[in-house]
């Protein structure tokens, strides 16, 4: 009817359920700002705190024991790959998300390998920001989909690089592959010679044989071949 007022939106906190509590970390103040608002505006969500850098992380989650701490990772004093890390090594931990600009496949993995429950780009949309921390309190993991790409790209040139340096390494001697191991894991010929119980020149012997097998250059190729084929 004409006049009447629309009903009110319904209120995540009512019949007993609670938002997610965020913790929102990053030193730029006006990208806070906007994750602050952007997030409050959310469903189900509710921004509890804010820290600058990640050596503020430790007390900002004691004051405010947020479900879900949204982490950047260049910060000039602690980044956040070092932040997650010690804030995952806690009892009951808050999930973790990084959301940064920076998406090399070493930060990537390095957050992940910290404990990190998600890794979103700054470019991704609000509402799936808002998404993903729902998610992640929820206990799903979370990538965006170009770094998923990316990390399956990444597992599938390592996973032909391992059968390839596999392949390469069937066609050596028990006593090459042992070289080739030791080699990989940086032993001089004559450490190689004490840990195998060869003489030097048997050694020696090896490594020029191992490299006209293969194709190899020098020591170093062969080190390369003993990582990708798992030997180290």
């Amino acid at each position: 009817m004409a006049g009447m007022t629309q009903p009110a939106a319904p209120d995540p906190s009512a019949n007993g359920f609670r938002p997610v509590r965020v913790l929102v970390v990053d030193d730029d103040a006006l990208v806070r700002a906007g994750l602050t608002m952007m997030l409050d505006g959310a469903a189900g969500i509710a921004v509890v705190g804010e820290a600058a850098d990640g050596d503020e992380v430790p007390a900002a989650a004691d004051a405010h024991g947020p479900d879900v701490v949204l982490m950047d990772l260049r910060m000039p004093r602690v980044d956040g790959i070092t932040a997650t890390r010690r804030l995952r090594a806690r009892p009951r931990p808050p999930e973790i998300i990084v959301l940064t600009t920076f998406d090399t496949d070493e930060n990537i993995l390095h957050a992940l390998r910290a404990g990190a429950s998600g890794f979103l780009l700054k470019d991704t949309p609000p509402a799936r920001i808002a998404e993903a921390v729902r998610q992640v309190a929820a206990g799903e993991p979370i990538l965006s989909p170009r770094i998923t790409r990316r990390l399956m790209d990444r597992v599938a040139v390592q996973a032909g690089a391992y059968a390839q340096a596999r392949a390469a390494l069937a066609t050596l001697s028990p006593r090459e592959r042992d070289v080739v191991a030791a080699i990989g894991q940086g032993r001089s010929n004559t450490e190689t010679a004490t840990a195998l119980d060869m003489t030097l020149a048997t050694v020696k012997s090896h490594v020029s044989h191992i490299l006209t097998k293969l194709a190899l250059d020098n020591r170093t190729q062969i080190a390369l071949l003993a990582h990708d084929a798992g030997l180290v």
